[in-house]
């Protein structure tokens, strides 16, 4: 982290007490911003302009991670919601970061906005190359629009835009609710329950042949301290390990981590989402230096033993 770039900067981050925004937040703190606003929904609901505009003023970096966010299941029922706070969000802090003068505003979106079928490994070219899987597409379009919107306000008006899109992320911190837990934190949390209550099955919902690539919560945070200080394009840039692995394996690894030995049951009348999500990581490597550090079977019992001492 390069002091003397944040050590001078007047920062927001958006969703800061979120999963990510709380390890990024220590990060920019540790590194020696002083001038560090943190929103929260309660007293700033940011689908409303005037308060973007609030965090917006006399800053010179805008990081907006803040959405609403959830596994299939709650993307299933809440579609509209995920739509419009989605998509108003992104909308109004963007227009609210140009109108206050913002330096930098960096916009955090969603592997989800890529096409159902998309070549894998996915590039940042295929991105328009057809519709998002349908439980993701409301979610995943919304974000999208956020790239639209950056390359528009940098033609128009020279704003200074840049666009993030993390894989599935993971980690300590994550949202642990069943409502609306991702895949990893879903699983550990099933397993857990199925060996404490020593039942002989634990039932996945799909196929388990749909494949994911995560991301360390820790890798993610950098990636986007790096990107603030090096990374100055609107064209959308992944942000992954590279590294790809099927359900059915995530759920034995996770089983074999924290001791279940009982039988995996896929349900098959229960949908996989995307067939496969790995990404090409070559751009962020090669535009702001990143790559992903940390091993996944090391980070994943980081996360488990995180999820048995401080949620349980």
């Amino acid at each position: 982290m390069n002091r003397k770039f944040w050590g001078k900067k007047r920062v927001t981050v958006t969703g800061g007490a979120g999963f990510l925004g709380s390890h990024l937040v220590a990060r920019l703190k540790k590194g020696g911003v002083g001038d560090l606003l943190v929103p929260r929904a309660a007293s700033s609901d940011l689908r409303l302009l005037e308060n973007c505009m609030k965090v917006c003023k006399k800053k010179d970096v805008v990081i907006h991670l803040a959405g609403l966010v959830g596994g299939i299941g709650f993307n299933r029922e809440h579609p509209g919601r995920m739509f419009y706070d989605n998509i108003i969000m992104g909308v109004y802090m963007l227009e609210a970061a140009r109108r206050c003068g913002v330096k930098k505003f960096i916009g955090i979106g969603t592997i989800c906005s890529y096409p159902k079928f998309t070549p894998v490994p996915f590039k940042e070219n295929n991105l328009w190359s057809g519709y998002p899987e349908e439980t993701n597409a409301p979610f995943g379009l919304a974000k999208k629009m956020l790239i639209v919107g950056s390359e528009a306000y940098r033609k128009e008006y020279g704003f200074n835009s840049i666009n993030l899109l993390p894989v599935n992320m993971y980690g300590p911190g994550d949202k642990w609710d069943p409502r609306q837990s991702h895949v990893i934190p879903a699983l550990i949390r099933k397993a857990l329950m199925a060996k404490e209550k020593k039942r002989n099955e634990l039932v996945v919902w799909g196929t388990g042949r749909a494949t994911r690539e995560f991301l360390y919560v820790e890798d993610a945070a950098e990636a986007i301290i790096l990107a603030g200080e090096k990374y100055n394009k609107s064209g959308p840039c992944n942000l992954g390990s590279g590294k790809e692995i099927s359900i059915k394996k995530l759920v034995e690894l996770i089983c074999e981590i924290v001791g279940y030995k009982g039988k995996i049951i896929f349900d098959k009348t229960k949908p996989d989402g995307q067939p496969r999500r790995c990404l090409d990581t070559k751009k962020a490597e090669r535009e702001f230096g990143f790559k992903a550090k940390t091993d996944f079977h090391k980070g994943l019992k980081k996360t488990i033993e995180w999820y048995k001492f401080k949620v349980k």
